[in-house]
């Protein structure tokens, strides 16, 4: 069997093509949760505790030139280290979003598959030979 047919098979198989949708719907919905987080959470939060912008929350650790202005953009392209804490908390709510979103999924899904109704198999005919068998046995059982 040539590697071209192998990898065909491999990526034909039906794992190899979940991978794939589930990679593709996955880094869509997490622009969808980018977006709940900075354009519906993060005004909610800031009108409730007062104008908070969690991507300027950061401390620099060295050095700043002069003439550079004091937002983390500048600071990174002028190459000043910076401790950006305020992009780690925005990730971290995205995260957090994202596994609740994710949680509520399952949760769904295994709901709906305890409620299927579990088809039990039908008893299984005796085959006839076994039938006959029987039947021998206990005209001489008499």
């Amino acid at each position: 069997m040539g590697m071209m047919q192998e990898f065909k098979e491999f990526a034909v198989k039906g794992n190899a093509m979940d991978l794939a949708v589930g990679v593709i719907i996955g880094g869509a919905f997490g622009k969808i949760v980018d977006s709940v987080v900075g354009d519906l959470i993060m005004p909610i939060v800031s009108a409730v505790v007062g104008k908070v912008d969690f991507s300027n929350l950061f401390v620099v650790l060295g050095n700043v030139p002069a003439g550079t202005d004091n937002t983390l953009a500048a600071l990174k392209k002028a190459g000043v280290p910076v401790f950006a804490y305020g992009n780690f908390l925005t990730i971290a709510v995205n995260f957090a979003i994202l596994a609740f979103i994710v949680f509520l999924m399952v949760k769904q899904i295994n709901r709906l598959k305890k409620a299927e109704p579990v088809a039990e198999a039908a008893p299984v005919a005796t085959p006839e030979d076994v039938v006959l068998l029987r039947e021998i046995r206990d005209s001489l059982r008499k």
